[in-house]
């Protein structure tokens, strides 16, 4: 076959066939600051003759402008793009590049050195197929390479290239090479790593990036082209025929058609094949494999497919279509390994989104089990999780999920975490087992007498009031007269106190940030149980946090449960201070104190809004009444 540059000229259509057919390989560079990362990139872009005329005349203007290569090409300026990592030498963002050879295309992803952008590094990795982690001659394994290693294997990268670089400036010694190569095996058995190839290198000098070297006779392995272009990196599991496909649309164009639409992501499928749906477990056989061009006789990992079954059964975005004889494993309750990528701090029992796969569900941290120091692996007790930190936790899940440990797919094992407010990816993680199987270990009894009955024979809807808002606000006054009200009227209710609750149910609990997100949703469940009673439920309580009054909203039905703010200026409150805890808190007597030096988080769109500085108490609970005589809950 003729050279692919060659073919641009003569066949720019047999170009293109033949750029279409190759494989791609993801592969990452990391290491400490000043290792080469870069330069090495750039090298490869250079050598790959992947550079326009433009690039290459840019490329020497600065180098000789900010380069720092005494006016020669400094490979380094190809990918550090931002202003501010040309200014300090180092890359702070996740650079990705594009570049192909005879044999294959690549996707290289620069990702940072620093330990304050563990984050950066995590998404850089999380598709990658191939580590380089780049060590510098003169410091050998330092404490980066091993966190950038750990991570590595986290991650789920099987294949690692050890860049020992730098070699010139080691006079290209066989001694510092086989020692570092030594020292890195050592830890990378420790941490599971066992696929890694050392190669000896100077990527400013080029020296066995595309050719073995004549500075390194004493070397007769690959250089790293040659590596990347043959690296065998398909999964196991993906050879085994083991077939998962997540669902993403229900395609229904009209009613002689229902297809199931989706990448496949694990194994193969052909018509007549058995196939399970999970969570639910319903099996069927595929009728067909619908593209765009026509159908399939057989579909592949890597395909976008529609599946059309034998049987009609119930699938939904989110489902997973998998082979019979080896099903993933459904469940909501879970070990996993969480990575922390927000400011705001990762607090256990807080609800959040999390999307695996194509579903999106509720979920919390249960227990923060540990966190891990990434570098010395030492395992740290913790009670929540910081930015860049790594974090070993119980999580639960509203709904059942189907899924594979991240170890053997991380496709349907790796997940990521979002705000529900703000709809902010604040996390990544990795599933590693069930905690348990509640299908098998815990059913919902058929209960006859149920929240409609109950509701029934009190002769009302049954319902939630939460009162929150800052202390001193006027919260208590106002749900107690309201209960009068409400109890003059023939109402069943009942009042949840928060001071109340506290010398009781959650007596254990303090006044941290964690402590307040447990307390709501203690309180909350209690509150939903209450409902489901029949009764009308009054919660007055500060709860400051608009995620944990999000997820009491959605403990129960649409239309039970209607949040009412108590508004007051802080100043005014503290004017108040019925209790005193202004002073104690500002005394120093009383820490995490809402509104001072704890954050209170006010509603944005309460169904009720009081305003304590204009109505009394009296005018307040007319307010509501009227508010929920205008729904016609309280008919």
């Amino acid at each position: 076959m003729a050279h692919v540059s060659d073919l641009i000229a003569e066949d720019i259509e047999l170009y293109l066939k033949t750029h279409e057919n190759k494989s791609l390989l993801r592969f990452i560079t990391c290491g400490s600051v000043d290792d080469g990362k870069s330069t090495l990139i750039g090298r490869l872009l250079y050598e790959s003759k992947m550079l326009f005329e433009d690039q290459l005349t840019q490329l020497e203007a600065d180098s000789k402008k900010v380069g720092t290569q005494a006016g020669d090409l400094d490979f380094a300026l190809l990918v550090d793009g931002l202003t501010a990592e040309r200014e300090q030498g180092i890359t702070i963002d996740v650079a990705y590049r594009f570049f192909s050879t005879d044999k294959r295309k690549f996707i290289v992803a620069d990702t940072p050195g620093h330990e304050q952008y563990t984050r950066n590094m995590i998404t850089g990795a999380s598709t990658a197929d191939v580590a380089i982690i780049l060590i510098d001659a003169r410091k050998g394994v330092l404490t980066q390479t091993r966190r950038h290693s750990y991570l590595v294997s986290l991650i789920g990268i099987r294949h690692v290239v050890l860049a020992i670089n730098k070699l010139d400036m080691v006079g290209y010694s066989e001694e510092v090479f086989n020692r570092i190569d030594h020292d890195y095996r050592v830890f990378a058995k420790k941490i599971g790593l066992q696929n890694i190839a050392a190669i000896p290198m100077s990527a400013l000098k080029g020296d066995n990036i595309t050719e073995l070297s004549r500075n390194t006779p004493w070397y007769s392995g690959d250089t790293l082209m040659s590596y990347l272009e043959n690296v065998q990196v398909e999964d196991a599991a993906e050879q085994s025929g083991v077939f998962r496909m997540p669902v993403q649309w229900v395609n229904r164009p009209n009613l002689d058609f229902r297809g199931y639409s989706g990448m496949v992501v694990r194994g193969s499928v052909k018509p007549g094949d058995a196939i399970c749906v999970l969570p639910s477990g319903r099996e069927s056989r595929v009728a067909r494999i619908v593209t765009q061009e026509g159908d399939l006789e057989k579909a592949i990992s890597g395909q976008s497919i529609t599946l059309t079954l034998t049987d009609e059964i119930d699938i939904s975005r989110g489902d997973v279509l998998a082979t019979t004889d080896s099903p993933p494993g459904v469940a909501n309750q879970f070990e996993a390994t969480v990575v922390w990528m927000t400011d705001d701090a990762m607090l256990p029992g807080r609800p959040y989104l999390m999307k695996i796969g194509t579903k999106t569900v509720t979920a919390n941290v249960s227990t923060l089990k540990h966190k891990v120091n990434v570098n010395t692996l030492e395992q740290v007790a913790a009670t929540k999780l910081e930015l860049n930190e790594i974090g070993v936790c119980n999580l639960s899940t509203d709904q059942l999920i189907a899924f594979d440990p991240y170890n053997e797919d991380r496709d349907t094992g790796g997940f990521i975490m979002i705000d529900r407010l703000t709809n902010n990816t604040v996390g990544a993680g990795m599933l590693h087992s069930a905690l348990r199987q509640p299908r098998d270990n815990s059913q919902w009894q058929n209960i006859h007498v149920n929240k409609q009955a109950h509701a029934a024979i009190k002769g009302q809807k049954p319902f939630i009031i939460w009162f929150t808002g800052l202390s001193g606000s006027g919260k208590s006054t106002i749900a107690i007269l309201l209960e009068r009200k409400l109890y003059s009227l023939g109402k069943h209710t009942y009042l949840l106190d928060g001071d109340a609750i506290r010398h009781g149910l959650n007596k254990d609990l303090g006044f941290t940030d964690a402590d307040r997100i447990e307390n709501v949703r203690r309180t909350a469940e209690v509150a939903k149980l209450m409902v489901d009673a029949g009764q009308i439920v009054l919660v007055s309580m500060i709860s400051p946090f608009s995620a944990e009054r999000e997820m009491a909203r959605e403990l129960v039905a649409q239309g039970e449960f209607f949040e009412v703010f108590v508004d007051v200026p802080i100043q005014a409150a503290e004017e108040r201070d019925p209790k005193g805890l202004y002073k104690k808190a500002r005394s120093g007597e009383l820490k995490d104190f809402t509104g001072l030096d704890s954050p209170y988080e006010a509603p944005e769109n309460p169904e009720v809004r009081i305003d304590t500085m204009t109505q009394t108490p009296e005018q307040a609970v007319e307010h509501i009444i009227n508010y929920l005589l205008g729904i016609g809950v309280l008919g």
